[in-house]
């Protein structure tokens, strides 16, 4: 299981081949990039206590583990400033099943968008602005709560 912070860009192609490089007890892929929007938002500066932000994804990672029967988790996010089109966040998930696959990615970037450290601050024409969290971001985690026993 992987778990990165860090302020250089990753590859994607390059992640899911090293997360099912040799194996043949893998039956799904699922991946989740997401990228800086752009729009009146020039940049977006990512920041974070290093240490308590592993130990996070560390926990949301264990998590995941604990409910879906995975063979592999990668998780990367990104920090320092970032321009829009720029990749921020990847997650991937490796399973028997795709329904295991599918299901333990989205809960972990429900799980990232919500309970991870990091704090985020856009640049645009008119200034700077911290980035608060949104209603529906809480919503997304909360749906979890009403299903503890997930499928493999």
């Amino acid at each position: 299981m992987s778990v990165r912070i860090q302020e250089k860009d990753f590859d994607p192609t390059t992640e899911l081949e090293a997360l099912s490089a040799g194996r043949d007890d893998i039956g799904a892929l699922v991946s989740f990039t997401g990228l800086v929007r752009g729009g009146d938002v020039s940049e977006m500066t990512l920041e974070h206590y290093p240490g308590m932000t592993e130990k996070a994804l560390e926990k949301i990672e264990r998590q995941a583990l604990e409910r879906w029967s995975l063979q592999g988790v990668t998780i990367i996010h990104r920090v320092g400033p970032l321009a829009p089109g720029a990749r921020i966040v990847f997650v991937a998930t490796a399973s028997r099943h795709r329904a295991a696959a599918f299901e333990a990615a989205e809960f972990l970037m429900d799980f990232l968008k919500t309970n991870a450290p990091f704090w985020k601050k856009e640049s645009t024409a008119d200034g700077e602005r911290w980035v608060d969290a949104r209603e529906t971001d809480d919503k997304a985690v909360a749906r979890w709560a009403l299903n503890p026993k997930a499928r493999d």
